[in-house]
């Protein structure tokens, strides 16, 4: 165990997603935390957030973690926390669904791009108007190896130039917008053999990732993937500066509370 877990302040982290049995991802989480707190020293204290209640905004957390399972409940809710998380400078991850609508919202509020849209939430969406597209070939069930660039918060999470990398998706960013997002300040930090984007960074926030792939289902579930364990360490170090404030209590995070020995999968 890290021998300052005692001096380091418990952190408070939103898991936006519409909770589910059947979502792997949602399943791992409990254990993922339980083995940050005993062998990083990273104590989060995490809430379940439904995606109808997340547009309530993330007031008092340290953390936001937009897991998989979309399409979710509320697009919208969805987007309202991602965008709380990047404009206040929360620590960020999303994965799978959350590194889509990472994008979603990215192209809505900072390109301009009105009519943005994800394809799975609005079939009927013009090609010209989808930021997220199906993937010409399925990943569902797929691994593969993620290349990554040196220098990028990425690399240095993994300490390597690549990582194995879990999926369960069908759609990823469209490629006729990846220069808008990148001339309005988002990079993309990571890619499979093949050179689609898997990765994504907003290098001037203090912490700012998504991955189309799956970090949480590396490995046994025993020990946290580096990406994972640095959303841990970014969210401690914001509660940090946070200490003796009283967050605003939230309707829904009470019954979700994990810390409470509710909502364990």
């Amino acid at each position: 165990m890290n021998a300052n877990h005692t001096a380091a302040p418990t952190a408070r982290i939103a898991l936006i997603a519409d909770r589910s049995d059947a979502v792997r991802s949602h399943a791992r989480v409990p254990g993922l935390l339980e083995a940050l707190r005993l062998r990083e020293g990273l104590d989060l204290d995490a809430y379940w957030i439904p995606t109808e209640e997340a547009g309530e905004g993330m007031d008092g957390f340290d953390a936001v973690w937009v897991l998989p399972g979309s399409p979710y409940r509320s697009e919208g809710g969805v987007l309202t926390a991602i965008r709380d998380a990047r404009e206040n400078g929360i620590p960020f991850l999303g994965t799978c669904g959350g590194f889509q609508h990472a994008l979603l919202e990215f192209a809505r509020t900072v390109c301009g791009l009105d009519r943005a849209a994800h394809a799975e939430n609005d079939p009927a969406t013009a090609g010209a108007d989808a930021v997220v597209v199906p993937l010409a070939c399925s990943l569902v069930g797929h691994e593969g190896t993620v290349r990554v660039t040196p220098g990028s918060r990425a690399a240095r999470l993994l300490g390597a130039d690549r990582t194995q990398a879990r999926y369960h998706c069908n759609y990823g960013p469209n490629p006729l917008h990846l220069d808008l997002l990148r001339a309005h300040g988002m990079t993309f930090t990571g890619t499979d053999e093949s050179g689609d984007i898997r990765i994504a960074e907003l290098a001037e926030h203090p912490f700012f990732l998504a991955t189309l792939f799956q970090p949480e289902l590396d490995g046994d579930g025993t020990r946290a993937h580096p990406i994972v364990t640095g959303l841990a360490a970014a969210a401690v170090e914001h509660a940090r500066t946070r200490e003796g404030a009283q967050p605003r209590p939230h309707s829904q995070t009470r019954p979700y509370n994990l810390r409470a020995g509710l909502g364990v999968l």
